[in-house]
């Protein structure tokens, strides 16, 4: 995975939130990650997560110029759409419907041996 090499503490924006300079590094750093593994192997959920947390936690910072907050908190809302476009979707079906098919998939299982 992309993130095992990289540094824990720019994976918990909490530990530091007196230094923006580290958050925004950490968050740059963090997607470029992001950019060079999706090109390889999709998304990743995981590293989309840690960057959206990390563009929240610098959009309530008071110490940063409001335009950045501003941009900080436009980014963490479209990663926390990239994480929850990424995630698996439940199965929607009516549980009847669902109980059918997969008698249907164990009764072709059944005759597909035979």
């Amino acid at each position: 995975m992309a993130i095992d090499g990289i540094n824990p503490a720019f994976l918990e924006p909490n530990c530091t939130p007196s230094q923006p300079e580290l958050l925004i590094s950490a968050a740059l750093h963090l997607m470029s990650h992001y950019t060079a593994n999706t090109s390889e192997s999709g998304t990743c959920i995981k590293l989309a997560s840690v960057i959206e947390r990390h563009m929240k936690a610098l959009a309530e910072l008071p110490e940063l110029a409001p335009v950045l907050r501003a941009t900080c908190q436009q980014l963490s809302e479209q990663w926390a759409t990239v994480v929850e476009r990424a995630m698996p979707q439940p199965d929607r079906r009516n549980p009847l419907l669902r109980l059918v098919a997969s008698a249907r998939s164990s009764e072709c299982a059944v005759h597909a041996q035979t």
